[in-house]
């Protein structure tokens, strides 16, 4: 099978079906109408066993040939991002403030296409596939596995357009591919005072300062050089006029990191160096890291798969090496805690087109991405059966 043997009438019924889900976004957990849309094309396409779980998760069974052979997952998200639209298509969005500026108007449709070529031509085993809401916000993937739908899955499938890579490019790679994504946020108590007389005030600016400048030792020296990893301060927020120091302020920042260890690394380091700066400045400080999505990494055995597939759809030119290490999150990797899976890069870049970033009001994935994508994560599932049941 190749891309180009997605049939005229699927390739129509996909593109409807992105333009409309493009057309009427929907932020994280309020997914109701693209649910709709989803389950709806499902069932028109031949697939019946759909559910819906986690609120507004879709999910499809596509039964497979062998009973009780080993059962593959494919996962595609839904949600959209809270950002206005600035791409001039005649399918722009229609709700202000909100867009799919991350694609994933275009992995619904691909996994879609993929649950319909499965129903067509089924893998050994059956394949679940996982329609998920929350992507952006990094709860979806928990509340998909915490629902019980993919009890029993041995290992998933997943991809995300990306406009570095021409239609027909694909990536594969085993090891690290996304990275941890955990937030952090610090309020520092002090003193407040009268600007001219800073003596009788614990500067909680003074401090906010004092470590911010620390924290960025957290990578520069504890961090081995050899192992990437971000620690950012991505907002500070204090006082209300220019003539008053302020009794408290805000820090809210990232911690991004490939691996364990080094997630563990910098939270504690960032721990220590709070608490010491605000000893040390006569100030108080709590901080909060609740858990983010951990480190994606991609497993051999699944990456060699998707490997397979992508040669025999796209021949073995279509792949491509990523080139840098991602360190952006993706709560894809919330699965990989629980089954060996591999996520993939799927190229989304119109020959001769932008080079435009995911999260941009301007950002888009071209139409022939959803078959690539359809095609090669349904291939995922065949070869990923096969080599699981020998």
């Amino acid at each position: 099978m190749t891309a180009a043997k997605v049939s005229d009438a699927l390739r129509a019924r996909l593109v409807e079906l992105r333009r409309s889900i493009h057309r009427e976004p929907e932020l994280a957990f309020k997914e109701e109408r693209t649910a709709d849309k989803l389950d709806r094309a499902l069932r028109e396409l031949g697939v019946t066993d759909v559910k819906r779980v986690a609120g507004t998760a879709v999910i499809a069974r596509i039964r497979g040939t062998v009973s009780g052979a080993p059962v593959v997952a494919l996962r595609g998200d839904i949600d959209a991002l809270p950002i206005q639209e600035d791409t001039g298509l005649p399918f722009a969005s229609q709700s202000a403030g909100v867009m799919h500026a991350c694609g994933h108007d275009v992995h619904a449709s691909w996994a879609v296409g993929a649950a319909a070529l499965l129903a067509a031509s089924p893998a050994r085993g059956d394949t679940i596939v996982v329609l998920q809401p929350a992507e952006e916000i990094g709860r979806g993937a928990t509340a998909v596995i915490e629902s019980g739908a993919l009890k029993g899955v041995a290992v998933i499938f997943g991809g995300h357009v990306d406009r570095r890579f021409d239609v027909g490019q694909v990536v594969s790679d085993a090891g690290p591919l996304a990275a941890s994504a955990d937030t952090f946020e610090i309020e520092i108590v002090g003193q407040g005072a009268h600007a001219a007389r800073p003596h009788e005030a614990r500067d909680p600016i003074v401090a906010a300062a004092a470590i911010v400048t620390a924290i960025q030792t957290i990578v520069a020296r504890r961090l081995n050089p050899a192992t990437p990893g971000v620690v950012t301060v991505g907002r500070i927020a204090a006082g209300n006029a220019p003539n008053v120091i302020p009794d408290r302020a805000q820090l809210a920042g990232t911690i991004r990191a490939v691996d364990a260890p080094s997630r563990k690394l910098m939270t504690d380091e960032l721990h220590r160096l709070v608490t010491s700066v605000a000893e040390a400045h006569g100030v108080t400080a709590t901080m909060s890291i609740p858990d983010g999505t951990p480190p994606l990494v991609n497993s051999a055995n699944a990456a060699a798969w998707g490997r397979e597939a992508v040669s025999r759809v796209l021949g073995e030119k279509a792949l491509v090496p990523l080139g840098f290490l991602n360190l952006a999150g993706e709560d894809f990797a919330c699965y990989l805690e629980h089954m060996s899976g591999c996520f993939l890069r799927i190229g989304a870049r119109e020959p001769g087109g932008a080079m435009i970033p995911a999260h941009s009001p301007k950002f888009y994935a071209a139409e022939e991405s959803i078959f690539v994508g359809a095609s090669v994560l349904a291939e995922c599932a065949r070869v990923a059966s096969e080599r699981l049941a020998s």
